[in-house]
């Protein structure tokens, strides 16, 4: 295999081994590829060759599954510029799935953000591909999450049971088109970590992914057949420090377009995201993140996390969509988008 700057752990190995390299790369970077993950190469080339054809279409098709049509689902498509990253417009465009709920389940029902149907292309072929990895991506984020339960001496149903009976689940498909022409300085996404527990991210052969490691920063480059995966702000609240979530920015490298998907595993919306150990006492990093928040400061679901970090992510649709209740009440888990 390829070298590479940050671990490869095999879910192909035992699950002693398994739990070794998580906790090795969790407290190392917060980084890792995972390798023998069982996800069918064949689709996730099929769903790569369905988003390219989905970007290289003229704006007006795009818009036509706009995010402002996804209503508080939040879904649908951005087009460049849209997106901020540390206050700053990120050079990429996107589109935003999660998990396919009806109008008859409860949340949906009640008006709970980011909760609801998906928006897809009119691309036959896209529906199924998105659905069909959303399954494996799950399903690979619960068998991770029982390694990372494993790497912490904790039984493997241990998130499960507290905050990921029912997780978050969102995929966001990225196309970052080449930086020539942009102003000085700009990035393809700007430094930040990741709000919820686990990020599972396929990226093409383009790279341009870097992560912060002891004060520096390192290129991540893709290595065929695997995952790149970070652990987020939430996994870092509950193991108290022990498990960083790791700064990451992109810059595509080249003169030609990259693409990225990223699926996050997360917490439950109303779930209350507490330290494992009570008695840890906490890192006062606040000064030396990105962000200026200290994740171990925060008390409350993670709904409430997110929403807040959503409000400053994409400002005016925030206004427009999320911060009312359909039926003109305070949803679950709706925060009003304070500071955290």
């Amino acid at each position: 295999m390829a070298e590479t700057p940050i671990p490869v752990v095999d879910l192909a190995a035992t699950p002693a081994a398994v739990a070794q390299g998580l906790a090795r790369a969790c407290r190392d970077s917060g980084f890792f590829h995972v390798a023998g993950h069982g996800v069918d190469g064949a689709l996730v080339a099929r769903l790569e060759r369905l988003s390219r054809e989905f970007f290289a279409q003229d704006l007006e098709r795009k818009l036509a599954i706009r995010m402002e049509r996804g209503g508080r689902a939040w879904r649908g498509y951005f087009p460049v510029g849209a997106e901020l990253t540390s206050g700053r417009p990120d050079i990429k465009e996107g589109l935003y799935f999660g998990a396919e709920l009806g109008p008859d389940h409860p949340r949906v029902a009640a008006g709970v953000p980011l909760h609801g149907p998906n928006l897809f292309p009119e691309l036959p072929g896209f529906r199924a591909a998105v659905l069909e990895y959303t399954a494996a991506l799950t399903e690979l984020g619960r068998r991770l999450m029982e390694g990372l339960a494993a790497s912490l001496d904790l039984a493997p149903a241990y998130f499960a049971e507290r905050c990921t009976r029912e997780p978050l689940i969102l995929l966001r498909i990225f196309h970052y088109p080449p930086l020539a022409g942009a102003p000085q300085g700009a990035w393809s996404v700007a430094e930040h970590t990741d709000y919820g527990l686990l990020t599972i991210l396929r990226q093409d052969s383009a790279g341009g992914l870097q992560v912060k490691s002891r004060a520096r920063w390192i290129d991540v480059p893709p290595l065929p057949g695997t995952f790149v995966c970070n652990i987020g702000d939430m996994l870092e609240r509950m193991t108290g420090g022990r498990y960083r979530s790791t700064p990451h920015r992109v810059r595509n490298p080249g003169t030609r377009s990259r693409l990225s998907f990223a699926f996050f595993f997360d917490p439950d919306f109303d779930a209350e995201v507490r330290p494992i150990d009570p008695r840890a006492e906490a890192p006062g990093d606040a000064a030396e993140r990105w962000d200026a928040s200290s994740v171990h400061a925060f008390e409350g679901t993670y709904g409430e996390y997110l929403m807040a970090k959503v409000g400053k992510v994409f400002p005016a649709l925030f206004r427009e969509q999320l911060t009312r209740h359909p039926h003109g009440e305070r949803p679950t888990g709706d925060s009003g988008a304070r500071e955290t």
